[in-house]
């Protein structure tokens, strides 16, 4: 979503897109602290269905990324065509429904908290993996919106389109037929 929207979109959609990552991190952060996290991993049915939202969410974006028609003009300026609550959203709810941050997030959790770990340095841990994904993927949207890369991705953007749309297609479905780990 970030190299998508940075490309796309500009500079300030790529960063509202990084943001949306990390306070996706957040939420699995916050539901295996409250030790929701034990319960989707012991309860399979829960996990399948996150796992299935948040495969379908990747189809759906894929989709509309293979579809979305190239633009004719390059326009390298900020903003057109989405929205700073829509660039936000779309890193949000990417990470957000992401099973692969949710494992993450508790195969972390289960190594470096104990039962006794105050509650300050556990929110501190949350608060440093939302942190690095956030500048991880800060860089990655003040790489991929750079004025001249920018100019050659978007004179070859209904090959990116399709490509990138064709990838997140792929990784939802792959993502859907994966067996859920036990």
């Amino acid at each position: 979503m970030t190299v998508r929207n940075s490309y796309l979109y500009g500079r300030t959609a790529g960063t509202l897109a990084a943001v949306g990552i990390s306070l996706g991190v957040l939420v699995h952060v916050t539901y295996t602290m409250l030790g929701v996290g034990l319960l989707v991993t012991r309860t399979p049915s829960l996990f399948t269905a996150m796992k299935l939202v948040g495969a379908a969410y990747l189809v759906f974006i894929g989709y509309k990324t293979f579809i979305a028609k190239a633009r004719v003009q390059i326009d390298l300026s900020e903003g057109n065509g989405l929205s700073k609550a829509g660039a936000l959203r779309t890193g949000f709810l990417t990470n957000a429904l992401n099973p692969k941050t949710m494992l993450f997030v508790l195969s972390t959790y289960t190594q470096v908290v104990r039962a006794d770990t105050p509650v300050v340095q556990q929110i501190g841990y949350g608060l440093f993996m939302s942190f690095t994904h956030l500048a991880w993927f800060a860089l990655a949207a003040l790489f991929f919106s750079n004025r001249s890369l920018r100019t050659r991705l978007l004179r070859r953007q209904a090959v990116l389109n399709k490509v990138i749309g064709t990838v997140l297609v792929g990784l939802g479905v792959a993502l859907a037929l994966t067996p859920s780990v036990q």
